[in-house]
């Protein structure tokens, strides 16, 4: 199975770390996780994303701002554009709003959300119209904003079902609202948190042909390994096996359901074990 949301270029798995890549990869196949999505977070940290994806043949990347970090431009949207571009480049993302910490302001945020946006939109028109021709689905982050997002994403020409919302902690009521919408939904490890009953009692209202599941690393390491930092893509499993006791199906089947969820979503086949 495969890790759908993790951020292999943050200083935790630099080289010269307690945990370089090779190492956090080579532990991953071993407990059964054959590949992971590594997330962009700038136009700049989108390039070394890539540049990972390139090198090991089981990662994949996207390219996008998140919200965390719309104060930090110029943003530079050409490179998003080099990175799309690439097979090894299978979403855009992660974008969205962040309404649970106070910056970057909400306007700042609002602002680069709908450059991205139209961004994206110009990129999906046909070659001969000067775009790209690229269609590639969404990882939105959405913390604490569901009501503000989700009208924003409507009015873009993407369809819903090429968005999941990456990290849900959200209530049944946001579940609602996501699949009201037609969106996906994807879970870490605070799945598997026992002040979490909100959470599972939403992921049951999720179809799981809609679900995917991620660890966000290298933050959020599920239980019962949640002292562990950083969080690692090898954890995803133990996510996965929460997931099937929400919905009461074995592992075996959820995990297959999950392969093929990915599969599906991303466009890329998951490695064999």
């Amino acid at each position: 199975m495969i890790d759908t949301h993790c951020h292999l270029t943050f200083p935790d798995y630099a080289p010269g770390s307690s945990r370089p890549i090779e190492s956090v990869l080579a532990d991953a196949k071993a407990a059964g996780v054959t590949g992971c999505v590594t997330i962009s977070t700038t136009t700049r940290d989108c390039l070394d994303a890539l540049a990972i994806a390139e090198r090991f043949e089981n990662v994949w990347c996207t390219a996008g701002v998140h919200p965390l970090y719309a104060d930090e431009g110029p943003h530079e949207w050409a490179n998003l554009a080099r990175c799309i571009a690439h097979p090894r480049c299978v979403a855009w993302g992660e974008l969205g709003l962040d309404n649970h910490y106070p910056e970057p302001a909400r306007q700042t945020q609002h602002a680069v959300l709908e450059e991205q946006l139209a961004f994206i939109a110009s990129c999906m028109r046909p070659v001969a119209e000067g775009g790209l021709g690229v269609d590639k689905p969404v990882e939105i982050h959405c913390r604490e904003a569901f009501a503000d997002l989700i009208p924003i994403l409507r009015r873009s020409p993407i369809r819903p079902e090429r968005f999941v919302f990456h990290c849900f902690t959200g209530d049944e009521a946001d579940m609602r609202r996501i699949l009201d919408f037609g969106a996906w939904a994807s879970f870490t490890g605070v799945l598997t948190y026992k002040n979490a009953e909100g959470v599972r009692r939403a992921a049951r209202m999720l179809p799981i042909d809609r679900v995917m599941v991620e660890t966000d690393a290298p933050f959020l390491t599920p239980e019962p390994h949640r002292g562990v930092r950083p969080n690692e893509p090898r954890f995803v499993r133990r996510i996965a096996e929460v997931l099937a006791d929400v919905h009461g199906v074995g592992f075996g089947a959820m995990r297959e359901q999950l392969n093929a969820n990915t599969s599906r979503f991303f466009g890329i086949r998951v490695p064999a074990a």
